[in-house]
Order: structure tokens, then sequence, then C-alpha cells
């Protein structure tokens, strides 16, 4: 049997989907110990009784499995190889899991590194926010060599409901997760402007979005979102600005890809961009609406008296 079967699950990175995460392994029976540069995040795991660590390098420490959730493909680098880096304490044989949404090529060059350190990588974005990540319903998109996925399916599993393997070829999780990601984006974009003309035509913007949940328009995170939105709730479950992110990061991935630009992704990631620019980027993509109610109040505004027939 490995000396890694019954090492901990090291989590780097435990903001909403981090911490949910590490809750979730921990509650299944697996060791687990996290660390965040945060210490209002160290304060929350201490207080639900994870082990918290001084540095990645310490959270590494005699993990099999470290699962790095934190923005970006710079954060990543640091975690992983910057001083006090994770990546020369792990044991040999270990393997890392990159969680992040971040672009194919950061995902190849990482792993590249990984694999020449003697360690295993796993490309496995996640998708379905931090309540979701709590209870184990989440999806989890996939790609590793067989061996690596033979050996810690069973925590995967326990992970994500929605767990899909995607293939063998690192990058296709990234790949995955940003057409996704694009088209929640396009999603959420049209559900913001439905809900806006819907108040701007004087109808009751929670019944239209009740019809839309049962119609052909629903998408789930129009769902989700609108109804946030249209309660005043913009804390924020995910940040307006990861879809901001996302949303680029897939459109320069088309376009590396020689393809022309994508007519609907490119209208939703300005839109995205603009309600980061208006300084809604720290409060939740529900925000979307507000930026749509500025954007269709305007032209009535600037209108003289309606004429009559």
């Amino acid at each position: 049997m490995s000396t890694l079967s019954h090492a901990p699950l090291g989590v780097i990175g435990i903001g909403n989907m981090g911490l949910a995460l590490a809750q979730r392994a921990r509650d299944g029976g697996w060791p687990v110990q996290v660390h965040d540069t945060d210490p209002a995040r160290h304060a929350l795991a201490q207080a639900d009784g994870l082990a918290t660590t001084a540095s990645p390098a310490a959270c590494a420490a005699g993990c099999a499995l470290l699962a790095v959730v934190v923005v970006d493909a710079a954060q990543t680098e640091a975690v992983l190889f910057g001083p006090q880096g994770a990546a020369a304490a792990l044991p040999a044989g270990a393997t890392v899991m990159l969680c992040p949404t971040i672009a194919p090529d950061d995902v190849e060059r990482l792993a590249q590194r990984l694999q020449a350190a003697g360690l295993g990588c796993i490309d496995a974005p996640m998708s379905g926010g931090p309540a979701r990540a709590r209870d184990g319903s989440m999806s989890l998109m996939v790609a590793c060599a067989e061996p690596l996925w033979a050996q810690h399916q069973p925590l995967l599993t326990h992970l994500a409901s929605a767990l899909v393997r995607i293939g063998p070829r690192l990058g296709d999780g990234a790949r995955t997760k940003l057409v996704n990601n694009l088209l929640g984006a396009i999603n959420l974009a049209g559900a913001a402007e439905a809900l806006a003309l819907a108040e701007r035509l004087g109808l009751d913007a929670a019944r239209t979005l009740d019809v839309i949940n049962r119609s052909s328009g629903q998408s789930w995170v129009g769902g989700d979102r609108m109804a946030r939105a249209l309660a005043g709730d913009f804390a924020p479950r995910a940040h307006t600005t990861l879809l901001a992110k996302d949303s680029g990061l897939a459109l320069a991935m088309a376009a590396r890809a020689g393809l022309p630009p994508l007519p609907l992704g490119t209208l939703a990631a300005a839109q995205f961009a603009q309600a980061v620019a208006a300084g809604w980027g720290g409060e939740d993509d529900a925000r979307l609406l507000s930026l749509l109610r500025q954007q269709l109040a305007a032209p009535a505004q600037q209108q003289g008296p309606r004429a009559t027939d």
C-alpha cells in the first residue's frame, strides 16, 4: 500500500469555494489541512475545527493531494513555486489538483513544472458555487492521466456528485470550464436584460422571473442570480470580477485557436467589464441587473414627450 494512502488533503485558498471543499472532505473522513493569506479565512477555518498552516509549504507537507483553490494563474504559480511554495514541500509522488478557472496554456505550463518535480497534476476546475461545494453537489471537470483518476476517484466522487471525466489531456478541464463559464456569462447577461426590460414595461419582476423559471427562458444561473438581485442581496457568493475574468479568458482561448470573435460572448464579456468598472467587482454577479437597469433607463430619460397617434 502507498505511504500516501492515508495522507492528508491540503487545500490552499479557503475563500468561499475552498473552505466549502475542505469542510466537505473533512466531513467525509479525510484528514484536511488548509492555508490562506487572509487571517480572517484562517479564523473561520479554525472555528470550524480545520487545521490551518502558516505557509503553502507547510500546507503541502505530508499531503497525498493538494487542492489549489485560488483565483488565477498568477496566484497559482505563487503558491506552488514562489517563496515557501508548496511544490518543493510535497512528498514524491503526490498530486496537485488545479481548481481555479485559468487558461489552458497556464494549466499545461504549470503541469509541466509539477511533472518535472516528480508530482502528478489533475486539471479540475469547479462549478456550482459554495453551497453546492459544501454539500457535494458541485461539478468537477477532471482531466488527468488514468492512474491519477483511479487513485483519487473516491475523494473526487465525495466532493462532486456531478463528476465528469473529460479525458487524459491536461488543459481540457480548463477548456471545458471556460466554455461553460462563457455560456454562464451569456445566460446571466440575458437574464438581467430580460428582467430589466420587464421592469421598464411595468411588469412585476418577481412574477416575470417565476414565469421564466417555468418556461423556455429558464437558466440555472439566471434564476439563481436574479432572485438574489430582486431581493437586493448582493453579498458575494460569486464576485462579479470572476465572470469578467472568465469570459475574457474564454474569448482569448477562442482567439488563440484562430477563431473569429464570438458575437454573444463578446457582448456578455463587455457587460461584466462594465459592471466591474462601475465599482461592483467585489459584489455578487447578480449586480448585472443593476447595470442593465441603468442601461435601459438611460434612453427613456433622454426621450422627449411621447407623440400621440
